[in-house]
């Protein structure tokens, strides 16, 4: 069983077989997921610091807040057809511990400071112990 240390954390396995794809999501971003990454990155947000593309047991996740255990998500057209396999894949991440937030791509576009609002709200509600800013430094 993983500690609660390692709640995030892909199998060696499954990293192997993650890793490329996380780096060519990064490398070729959508639109809304390069617009939104701009307004993530750097601990933009209150401090917070954001990955983009991170693996998260067998999955990759568009925007993950380790400290708060958040993750975004930013919805193209293709997820209209695949929302069962949405819902569950956010199922196993909520059963993780993790809380699974969704825009799609034209909210991120057309209504990027109501997005952020939101992400704040969610980063603000989350009942975590005090955030040490500095303490994942040295990550990706």
């Amino acid at each position: 069983m993983k500690s609660e240390k390692d709640y995030w954390k892909t199998t060696p396995e499954i990293w192997a077989k993650l890793k490329p794809a996380a780096r060519r999501y990064r490398k070729a971003p959508t639109p809304a997921e390069q617009h939104l990454w701009e307004r993530l990155r750097g601990k933009r947000i209150d401090g917070f610091k954001f990955r983009r593309q991170h693996a998260i047991d067998k999955f990759i996740v568009d925007f993950y807040c380790r400290e708060m255990k958040l993750i975004v998500e930013v919805d193209g057209p293709i997820h209209s057809y695949t929302a069962e396999h949405d819902s569950i894949r956010a199922e196993i991440l909520d059963d993780l511990g993790f809380r699974v937030i969704r825009f799609s791509n034209d909210e991120v576009l057309t209504a990027t400071d109501q997005v952020i609002a939101e992400i704040q709200k969610y980063l603000h509600e989350t009942k975590a112990p005090s955030p040490n800013r500095g303490g994942d430094q040295g990550e990706g």
